[in-house]
């Protein structure tokens, strides 16, 4: 009975000293995460280029779920959950972002189109 009693001890310790990250590393996936997020008060920068204090707390925010051992994934759902789509600094291909993804695409191939017809009613 000892003996399970001392493996159920070593398989605790080990399961908790995987799940505690070392402070490098929560800085590290902090900043990746703030990276990839939004200042909802500023002009296009992301939490971590940002000097707001609502970037700060968003900073805090991230890096409490981090230092909690929550994914990257997971704190980006979550402050998406929280923000909105807006959060994201490369928001996904969905219907109501549709047109922010192909606008360019759309505007350039009528600019061509225009030239094409353009050039055709000079040589005539």
């Amino acid at each position: 009975m000892r003996f399970l009693y001392a493996i159920f001890f070593a398989l605790l310790l080990c399961g908790s000293a995987v799940a505690q990250l070392s402070n490098t590393e929560i800085n590290a996936k902090t900043r990746e995460v703030s990276r990839a997020l939004r200042c909802v008060v500023c002009q296009n920068q992301s939490i971590d280029e940002s000097d707001a204090p609502l970037a700060a707390d968003m900073r805090r925010l991230v890096r409490r779920q981090i230092s909690e051992g929550k994914s990257e994934d997971e704190v980006i759902a979550y402050m998406r959950q929280t923000y909105g789509d807006y959060v994201l600094l490369k928001p996904p291909v969905q219907r109501n972002t549709f047109l922010l993804w192909f606008a360019p695409l759309l505007l350039l191939l009528g600019v061509l189109i225009w030239f094409i017809r353009a050039s055709k009613i000079q040589e005539d």
